[in-house]
């Protein structure tokens, strides 16, 4: 009985306070509308926030010897407000991740080598990269992150999971996933590595059928692609499967030249958003095309964003043949807008759509010939990859056009 009288004494005190404060607050020579110019919020949301901070610094049992930054708590402010839109892509960023993020963008960094991405309020892996620990550990697309080490990440932003899995080369983390068909969590231990990003791969699989792996498109990816297919071709290549599977994606203008790679003109690509400036028509690049040989294109559910976007327009302009299992569905544009302190806000401002007007964001694309299977290097274990020889082999002619630059 004494401890709740003593209570309510202390929170008649606290309220008193509240109130005091308060009036100070009004008492003051200000304009409101002033305030509300250079202030994301009114006066009264404005006061809530100095209550909640007032409450956690004077009552929140470690804040004595464990004190937020105002950066930090700045910065945790930003990150909710961005988050109350429900957009998984659409993200605050602090500096430090940024930075981060830019060397990733570089094509070298320490991690695990996977994308991953939230969808329905769950982490997602998107795709392991090719020989990446992830892939050799046997993560999979649409393995559900469940724990990292000794942490639930259930309700966590995927760039949080991602500060989480990366580390120091040759440190290790553990990963345990939820898998369809699957009744436990699934544990794997990883030990991560400096990960250097090859996005183009390619050889000859007989006498006149090449293959060419897309891992992402990166900066250098178009020249590289064209480079190997020019080589495909001068070894006699006369048709082609195009392997997009397991393809995170990456650079809008990348994935329009790719697609220029095999279309002599046309759309490639649309983006619709709210503003004029995301509502655009990507077209080929008609200097870039360089063969009209029969092909087959390989997608599973680790093809997303880029390469949904050249499997879409090679799908959609009858150029070529979707093999595999349905895409990823992650159709979106993000634009990175820098804040003045070096953080920056990641905002989706429009979403794709195939040059016949197909959505691709979280809908996908679905194969012409589905069939499910596993990447593999070794092609007799490679029931899609078989599957897409077999269909381009039913497109070759003894004449074939091939512009060969």
């Amino acid at each position: 009985m004494k401890r709740t009288k003593l209570f309510l004494i202390f929170a008649i005190l606290a309220c008193i306070g509240f109130i005091s404060g308060y009036r100070g607050v009004l008492a003051a020579e200000f304009d409101e509308d002033d305030i509300e110019q250079f202030s994301p919020f009114n006066v009264k949301s404005l006061w809530l926030l100095k209550q909640v901070k007032y409450i956690i610094e004077n009552y929140q049992v470690d804040a004595d010897t464990k004190p937020a930054t105002d950066e930090a708590l700045l910065h945790g402010a930003a990150k909710g407000m961005v988050e109350a839109w429900k957009d998984p892509y659409t993200r605050f960023v602090a500096p430090a991740q940024l930075r981060e993020e830019e060397v990733e963008l570089e094509g070298r960094y320490g991690g695990l080598g996977m994308y991953i991405g939230e969808r329905d309020g769950q982490i997602l892996v998107i795709s392991p990269m090719e020989d990446s620990p992830a892939e050799k550990a046997g993560l999979k697309p649409k393995d559900q992150i469940v724990k990292v080490d000794d942490e639930v990440v259930i309700g966590w932003g995927s760039d949080r999971v991602v500060q989480k899995l990366r580390g120091e080369p040759d440190t290790s983390v553990t990963i345990w996933v939820r898998r369809e068909g699957e009744d436990e969590l699934l544990e794997f231990n990883i030990v991560r590595e400096i990960i250097k990003i090859k996005s183009v791969r390619y050889e000859m699989l007989s006498d006149d059928i090449g293959y060419l792996k897309l891992t992402q498109f990166k900066h250098n990816t178009d020249s590289e692609a064209r480079d190997a297919l020019r080589d495909l071709i001068r070894k006699g290549a006369r048709a082609l499967v195009l392997d997009l599977r397991n393809n995170g994606g990456g650079l809008l203008d990348v994935s329009v030249r790719i697609a220029s790679l095999f279309l002599r003109d046309g759309l490639v690509v649309e983006t619709k958003g709210r503003y004029e400036r995301a509502n655009d028509q990507y077209y080929v690049e008609p200097s870039l095309f360089l063969t009209s040989m029969p092909m087959t294109v390989l997608i599973n559910g680790g093809s997303a964003s880029a390469s949904e976007i050249v499997a879409g327009a090679l799908s959609d302009r009858k150029r070529a043949v979707l093999i595999g299992e349905k895409s990823f569905g992650k159709g979106s544009v993000q634009t990175l807008f820098h804040l003045t302190d070096g953080s920056g806000v990641y905002v989706t401002i429009a979403r794709y759509y195939t040059p016949s007007g197909k959505v691709i964001d979280h809908v996908g694309l679905s194969p012409d010939i589905g069939i499910k299977g596993e990447p593999s290097r070794i092609i007799s274990e490679d029931i899609q990859l078989q599957t897409a020889v077999d269909e381009v082999k039913k497109k070759l002619s003894p004449s074939i056009a091939i512009k060969n630059k």
